[in-house]
């Protein structure tokens, strides 16, 4: 399989990006708080277009991971389709925050053009709901990665959610 085939495949392109939004709303969480520290609006503007890719590169993978749902799910055992579903209802219940950040990270680069006073408020409120995007990240992340590893499956199986209808997806 070549890798312009790979890059057709949802679940390939699933699995290449889902690591921005974990890592990339922690290091511009660690950004925004060292530019708060500093007082420096060059280190805001950096601090805060990282939070914004990494926000918004939530989108991308939550797309993808839809799409690959029925494809992981058939080669899934039937604890990892439990875990996939868990993943999905986590996702589905949380992509907002993402969103949010994002709009907030951009709130946060244009608002003090007109506004600079402004500049710290947002960077202190794109800070806080970072940080809670880092840890959502990391909540949805520990489900998608008991989908294929049961290495990292505690013994107990997630309790199917009532409104699951990923079958249909």
């Amino acid at each position: 399989m070549s890798e312009s085939d790979l890059l057709q495949k949802p679940e390939y392109i699933h699995v290449v990006l889902n690591h921005l939004p974990i890592y990339g709303t922690i290091l511009g969480a660690l950004a925004l708080a060292m530019s708060l520290v500093l007082r420096s609006r060059a280190a805001q503007v950096t601090a805060l277009t990282i939070t914004l890719v990494a926000a918004a590169s939530a989108y991308p993978v939550f797309i993808s991971g839809q799409r690959a749902y029925k494809a992981i799910r058939g080669m899934s055992d039937d604890t990892g389709a439990e875990w996939l579903d868990e993943h999905m209802d986590r996702a589905e219940k949380t992509i907002g925050a993402f969103y949010f950040l994002a709009a907030l990270a951009l709130a946060g680069l244009l608002v003090p053009i007109r506004w600079p006073r402004s500049a710290m408020l947002f960077a202190a409120l794109t800070l806080v709901v970072a940080i809670l995007c880092s840890g959502i990240a990391v909540y949805i992340a520990q489900a998608g990665g008991r989908v294929r590893h049961s290495e990292f499956r505690p013994s107990e199986t997630p309790s199917p959610s009532s409104e699951n209808d990923h079958h249909d997806k």
